[in-house]
């Protein structure tokens, strides 16, 4: 019984010993190269949960443009098999404030939307260097705003390690 008992105490220290964080870093920000083209910065809450905030920007052609402001719960998980690589998933929410510049067919100068998201991703942090590299698909909802309707967006996202 003694021998089961030092047995299952090692395992466990070993078990421990042997876990990987799911993060390499506590925050970061850069840029999200998508729909819009954003400024974001992400920060761990805890070991496995992270908040990726954004504010971006996109024009058509001078016929529109928006602002948008979000953000994702995301819950990260590592990939033991490739070392800084992890992966996550998790929802989001964000506004977006429209401006129409030469739209003769719309009264209105503006308006206003909500989305409602999903998010899918991969993450990637460089031993060496403070940088992270971030990969994600966003299916959103749109309420409102130039039009409603589902949209399925995907962005690259390249930041700089302010703290691990």
């Amino acid at each position: 019984m003694k021998k089961l008992i030092l047995l299952f105490i090692l395992m466990s220290g070993f078990a421990l010993s042997s876990q990987t964080q799911a993060q390499d870093y506590k925050s970061a920000i850069g840029l999200r190269f998508g729909y819009p083209l954003s400024v974001t910065y992400k920060t761990f809450l805890n070991e496995t949960n992270a908040l990726d905030l954004f504010v971006g920007y996109r024009g058509y052609s001078g016929i529109y443009g928006y602002w948008a402001l979000g953000g994702f719960y995301e819950f990260v998980n590592d990939i033991e098999s490739v070392e800084g690589l992890a992966w996550y998933y998790g929802f989001g929410a964000s506004v977006q404030f429209f401006s129409y510049e030469n739209l003769p067919y719309l009264s209105d100068q503006g308006s206003f939307g909500v989305g409602v998201s999903g998010i899918i991703g991969l993450d990637y942090t460089f031993p060496d260097a403070p940088i992270t590299l971030g990969l994600d698909f966003a299916p959103t909802i749109r309420f409102g705003g130039w039009d409603d309707g589902f949209y399925a967006w995907g962005a690259l996202s390249a930041r700089y390690i302010i703290s691990r």
